[in-house]
């Protein structure tokens, strides 16, 4: 597939998205949100795909919304934008593969919302997070308020929300909003690696342990165990299963078919 706003790479079981409005300074438009969508189902039945990266390139991940673009929205513009702003990030929230935000310079507004969605985080000494709607008379509108509470604790997310501060990523990762920060010059190689990492491990399992665990974050107590009970059980059925507890016994690695 063709895209105007994204471009779309993968080898050897890795996928990079990188988002491409340099000029806009990536701001999620309508056009890109789509676009975003329609990749994240193509790519949610890809057999070939491990582990998927988003970057917005080595200068910034996504300044926020296109703000002249809603300028003048109704209110029924305004809702449809955002039904399609949930629609979108719940899809890649949900792929079923893990996602890594490879973060550098502002991550803001909906370009924060965007690297939420993903399972880890890893940003450059000079990224900057930061949710600042409320600065113009809105609020955060593709699941900011929620996600960003759930990451960093209510208290830490309101003060984020309401006073419209922006973060370091020294900040973002004691905050624990990020899972690693690198020299500038290294995001995308330390994403690579810690992808690798990832595609090294039984593809089912991890699709398994990350619907638990979003079922469990995205819902409740009870509803997440009920899904880790399930998939533990269904992991017993995959040939992975089977070769990881044989090789353990045996002492040697394992050599898993992600089936």
């Amino acid at each position: 597939m063709e895209f105007k706003n994204l471009i779309y790479e993968q080898e050897n079981g890795l996928g990079i998205i990188t988002l491409n409005r340099p000029k806009a300074f990536n701001a999620l438009n309508e056009d890109l949100t789509f676009e975003l969508g329609e990749l994240a189902s193509v790519l949610n039945g890809n057999q070939d795909l491990r582990v998927l990266i988003i970057t917005g390139g080595s200068r910034v991940f996504a300044a926020g919304a296109d703000i002249i673009g809603m300028m003048n929205a109704s209110v029924m513009d305004a809702y449809r934008q955002v039904v399609i702003g949930h629609r979108v990030f719940d899809r890649l929230e949900n792929l079923q593969f893990p996602t890594i935000a490879a973060i550098n310079g502002p991550c803001l507004g909906g370009g924060c919302e965007l690297s939420m969605c993903c399972d880890f985080r890893i940003a450059g000494e000079g990224a900057v997070f930061g949710l600042p709607e409320v600065s113009l008379g809105i609020i955060p509108g593709c699941g900011g308020t929620q996600r960003l509470a759930k990451l960093i604790g209510q208290a830490r997310a309101k003060e984020m929300i309401y006073l419209c501060d922006t973060i370091k990523a020294s900040k973002a990762l004691e905050y624990g909003l990020v899972n690693k920060v690198v020299a500038d010059e290294l995001v995308m190689e330390e994403a690579k690696a810690f992808a690798v990492r990832l595609i090294q491990k039984p593809g089912v399992a991890l699709r398994f342990a990350k619907e638990a665990v979003n079922c469990g974050v995205q819902y409740d107590f009870s509803s997440g165990k009920g899904m880790e009970l399930s998939r533990f059980s269904m992991a017993f059925s995959t040939e992975d299963q089977k070769e990881g507890m044989k090789a353990f016994a045996e002492k040697r690695k394992a050599q898993y078919k992600n089936k």
